[in-house]
């Protein structure tokens, strides 16, 4: 019967509250979406965490399989032994474990004890991006970080695949092999949110600053006016800059997840910010202002020295023409054209469409990171 004491709370949340079992000796399952098709309804890396007295921490579907994934886990710390598992659509089973969106998750669950409390508790400390990496078959686990590995001939090729996944920010299944050995393992990339940054200190960049702390960005605002760029007018940003916007530029820490709106309306800011920001290897690089202000802001592009191939990059107007004009309505939209941009989307209606619910998740390089933050 499933009745678990459950605990709704984000991935870093879980991970924070984990930290709690590890302090206290609490050995615990640990279910873990490894591969995800179709319309599921959460992406691999969400994981959902079960101790011996059945209190559960985290959620692997949003709700509609975790009855079953928590059987399994109870099963797992009974045995000791790893399951992995597939939960999808049919006739027989999409009622029983409530997946009837379509999709299919398949769920990793092993038995953490004190011997993987180091090991998760490094990969949860480190400052800088690591890999956790677990072995299907044992659920060993092991974190991966861009040093040197040293190993067997199989450690040193699992290492190498890690780090390449690491450096492109992309968590999966993969089967390794090495002089005629194989391990099929699980990699998940642990890295910093990506870096929305925020040019000019207004109502809309007050409002975008709420609105990307939702997507899951580290928000920063800059300005170089020191009377509106306070922490006070920008609660929700993670860090207030005073500085011109193409200073701050020059030394931020950005990637290629990184996007910078410029919001300040004023050519003296935009211009040279812009010229920077289109010749950076990073995602996204928006404007706010109309139609006549874009066709203005383009041509000192040109006259700056931009090519047109660097001109193109630059999304102006900012965001998708969904008809607000409030500066939340507006920071929405700025928000849903990030997330177009993020996954490949059409920005059509989904009841207009017949493709996937939800993208795939990216997989694409991710630029080395450049620059030290403030």
């Amino acid at each position: 019967m499933f009745s678990p004491r459950l605990r709704e709370v984000d991935h870093a949340g879980m991970w924070a509250d984990l930290r709690g079992w590890h302090a206290q000796h609490i050995a615990y399952a640990l279910a873990t979406v490894v591969d995800a098709t179709g319309s599921a309804p959460r992406s691999p890396g969400a994981s959902m965490a079960v101790n011996a007295d059945g209190v559960v921490i985290g959620s692997i579907s949003g709700g509609c399989v975790e009855g079953a994934v928590y059987d399994l886990c109870l099963e797992v710390l009974h045995t000791g032994t790893p399951a992995c598992e597939k939960f999808g659509y049919s006739d027989s089973d999409a009622f029983a474990v409530g997946l009837t969106c379509g999709g299919e998750l398949q769920v990793f669950v092993h038995h953490i004890t004190l011997e993987e409390y180091p090991a998760i508790e490094s990969a949860l400390s480190d400052v800088d991006p690591v890999a956790l990496v677990r072995d299907l078959q044992t659920g060993e686990i092991g974190v991966i970080t861009r040093q040197r590995i040293a190993g067997t001939a199989l450690e040193v090729a699992v290492a190498q695949q890690a780090s390449a996944m690491l450096d492109s920010a992309v968590t999966g299944v993969r089967l390794v092999g090495c002089n005629g050995a194989q391990r099929t393992v699980f990699i998940e990339s642990l890295t910093s949110p990506p870096h929305l940054i925020i040019c000019g200190a207004t109502d809309f960049s007050a409002a975008l600053c709420r609105v990307g702390h939702v997507l899951g960005y580290r928000v920063t605002l800059c300005d170089a006016r020191p009377v509106f760029a306070t922490h006070s007018r920008f609660p929700e940003a993670d860090n207030v800059v005073v500085d011109w916007p193409h200073r701050y530029l020059a030394r931020a820490e950005t990637d290629g997840r990184t996007a910078v709106c410029v919001l300040t309306h004023d050519p003296k800011f935009d211009i040279p910010a812009l010229q920077l920001a289109l010749r950076l290897p990073i995602e996204y690089v928006g404007a706010m202002g109309s139609r006549r202000a874009d066709s203005e802001r383009r041509s000192r592009l040109r006259a700056a020295g931009l090519t047109e191939g660097e001109i193109a990059r630059l999304h102006s107007p900012i965001g998708l023409q969904l008809g607000g004009r409030t500066p939340d309505e507006v920071a929405i939209a700025i928000g849903a054209e990030l997330v177009t941009v993020r996954h490949g989307g059409t920005t059509r209606p989904l009841c207009d469409t017949d493709s996937p619910i939800h993208a795939a998740p990216d997989s694409r390089p991710t630029p080395a990171r450049s620059g030290v933050d403030d």
